[in-house]
């Protein structure tokens, strides 16, 4: 061959070209390796607070549950009873009357969150000065439950500030004894639960209705739809993931009432303020009878399961 002729080598000459299904193999290996990388990181991230939850909660929640069905004792021998501890605390009005308390605390759980919903929706506005007013919802959630039963049981008090502008505007004619009357004393424990809680849950509607979006409204807002309409059809279905989780908390808050009943009741007058949750402190940390107690929590426990899987069944929020 002459110098002067070339030699033409073909393009694909000396390269491998790998087949089609190879290369997808090999992008999915590394997609799987990616991702079990992502998941190792995440669950490294996630290990102390699992380690304290473990440690903290789920140990004491499995090992409490398991001395409910024993006669545990600090002083002698824990023998195992089956189910004696439940027979007794269902066989006590005491613990009865509790249990039909605690139920009752959720004829709360409405008006909290129409509330709650209602005060987001009003300080959503641009007003001047709506950041004072948010604030001066939400301070209540902040103040410790002793301060607040303390100025609480000033204000219920037969010569408090209750009765005083009830009185002077003729609406009674003799101090009501709102913590000492049998009848009144829960409703009015209910009451301040409702008046604790409804900042948090502003605070949460308020939040969901500020992600709400705006191209939306203005879309609802062109088609003729009035504000009743938009607030019924856009921002109520927007809302629900929101209303489902407010719902499940305030359920379980009022199953769990416990704070508000020991600062001012103490469980009285003759009982009539003990819930569920009472009953087992009561019964535990009171008169050292910790099986009892258990027995109480597991029931308690129970039912909050039970009534948060049907909070979830019924206002599971739709796919948008």
């Amino acid at each position: 061959m002459s110098a002067d002729q070339t030699t033409v080598v073909p393009a694909h000459a000396g390269t491998h070209t790998e087949p089609a299904g190879t290369r997808s193999m090999d992008s999915r290996v590394r997609g799987n390796d990616g991702r079990r990388r992502i998941n190792f990181t995440a669950w490294l991230f996630l290990a102390p607070a699992l380690a304290l939850l473990a440690v903290f909660s789920f140990w004491p929640v499995a090992f409490g549950s398991v001395l409910a069905f024993t006669d545990y004792s600090l002083i002698r021998d824990t023998h195992w009873v089956g189910l004696d501890n439940f027979r007794y605390i269902f066989d006590n009005e005491m613990f009865v009357t509790g249990l039909k308390n605690s139920l009752v605390f959720l004829l709360m759980v409405p008006f909290v969150q129409i509330g709650a919903l209602t005060l987001a929706v009003l300080v959503n506005n641009q007003l001047p000065g709506i950041r004072y007013f948010r604030a001066a919802f939400y301070v209540p959630v902040v103040t410790t439950v002793s301060v607040v039963g303390i100025m609480w049981g000033f204000m219920f008090h037969e010569q408090g500030a209750l009765n005083y502008v009830l009185m002077t505007l003729r609406l009674v004619g003799a101090p009501v004894g709102w913590l000492s009357n049998d009848s009144l004393a829960l409703f009015a424990i209910m009451f301040v639960t409702l008046w604790r809680g409804l900042g948090w849950y502003m605070v949460m509607y308020l939040a969901a209705l500020q992600a709400v979006p705006a191209d939306m409204q203005e879309a609802a807002i062109l088609d003729g739809a009035n504000r009743w309409q938009r607030f019924w059809q856009i921002t109520v279905p927007m809302l629900r993931p929101t209303i489902m989780v407010c719902t499940i908390l305030s359920v379980l808050a009022a199953l769990k009432a416990y704070q508000e009943v020991d600062v001012l009741t103490q469980g009285g007058p003759m009982n009539s303020t003990f819930t569920g949750l009472y009953y087992a402190y009561d019964q535990g940390l009171k008169h050292l009878k910790l099986p009892r107690a258990l027995a109480a929590s597991f029931v308690m426990s129970i039912f909050c399961i039970g009534i948060a899987l049907l909070c979830l069944r019924y206002i599971k929020p739709k796919h948008r």
